[in-house]
């Protein structure tokens, strides 16, 4: 039943199918008609069981991080320097911190590229950009590690009224 044609072409077919998917996993709902929410749910649910099987794999590394020193009010902190040549210029005061960080291992690597072939790019109201494949990993993985399956719900809403297709709300559970 999968690769329905839905009365596109192909890519405007899994362009479709990219931003339904894509607003599901970012707003956990939408309406949509019956035959896209099976594909979505589909492509959803396959997401979803990635990121439950590869959440935990990953290992903590510290890295050396170089960042501009901030004053009280947040801006960089500069000192006057002198060129090669006997001019002086500013020039922005350094400082080094060690961090933790989390490091893919191949195969999460791997999934989460798959999942961004499969997702749009989002951003806020305020213009911030979020990454849904975090939102995947950290949110949506903790939330159904202990569920095999079945990670979205369709709940049938009725008919249209202008073309009286069969309208549905696709949700995850």
């Amino acid at each position: 039943m999968p690769n329905r044609k839905l009365g596109r072409t192909t890519d405007i077919r899994m362009s479709m199918l990219k931003n339904l998917t894509t607003d599901l996993i970012w707003h956990e709902k939408i309406e949509t008609t019956d035959t896209r929410a099976k594909e979505v749910k589909a492509i959803a649910d396959s997401l979803i069981a990635l990121a439950v099987k590869e959440k935990d794999n990953f290992e903590e590394v510290e890295v050396k991080v170089v960042k501009a020193k901030l004053d009280s009010k947040g801006n960089k902190e500069t000192e006057i320097a002198k060129s090669k040549n006997g001019k002086e210029f500013l020039k922005v005061v350094k400082e080094e911190k060690k961090e933790k960080r989390q490091k893919d291992m191949p195969s999460r690597l791997n999934a989460r590229r798959k999942m961004m072939t499969k997702l749009n790019k989002v951003k806020d109201s305020e213009g911030h950009t979020i990454d849904l494949t975090n939102k995947l990993f950290n949110e949506l993985a903790t939330r159904y590690s202990d569920r095999v399956g079945g990670y979205t719900q369709i709940i049938r809403k009725g008919q249209r009224r202008g073309d009286s297709a069969e309208t549905v709300i696709l949700k995850l559970v």
